[in-house]
């Protein structure tokens, strides 16, 4: 089985997000999401919490597995018996970035491939920070997350909001 992993925070999921996992199908037999704890980033959201809005955003894309993982992502990539790491690239500020760590990547397990797949343009701008600024500032993003993401936006920025 051809097996590919999509790593990333996922804070939380857009539709950037689903258009890449939606489009790795079409190379991959599967496509495990990999929701990263990652807090170096300080997450609006716990992993818990992300891994849950991951699956209802790709409750209807058959094929997908989604799952946490910490340490070395080539680690993981092997034990799941993957061939591949998925990532995004929205535009020439993520290719730097990307590059490096499909180097080390490929430096620390030379089995383990990059495949980079171009978002459609309409969600090329988004990133999961912007969506959080635009729902902290009152503003919609019905039409960047599935609903209930959006519905969950609203309540924690609600919380956090003095």
């Amino acid at each position: 089985m051809n097996i590919g992993v999509y790593p990333g925070t996922f804070d939380p999921i857009t539709h950037g997000h689903t258009d890449i996992i939606t489009r790795s199908l079409r190379v991959f037999d599967k496509v495990i999401v990999a929701v990263a704890p990652n807090p170096g980033k300080s997450p609006l959201f716990d992993v818990a919490e992300r891994v849950e809005m991951v699956k209802l955003a790709t409750k209807d894309l058959a094929r997908v597995e989604v799952e946490t993982f910490e340490g070395l992502l080539v680690h993981f990539v092997r034990q799941r018996g993957a061939r591949a790491v998925i990532r995004g690239l929205r535009a020439i500020s993520d290719f730097e970035h990307e590059f490096q760590m499909a180097l080390i990547n490929r430096k620390l397990d030379q089995t383990v491939e990059s495949v980079f797949f171009m978002p459609r343009e309409e969600y090329s701008y988004l990133t999961s920070s912007i969506i959080k600024e635009v729902a902290g500032l009152g503003g919609t993003v019905k039409d960047f997350v599935h609903p209930e993401v959006a519905k969950r936006l609203r309540q924690r920025l609600r919380r956090h909001t003095p």
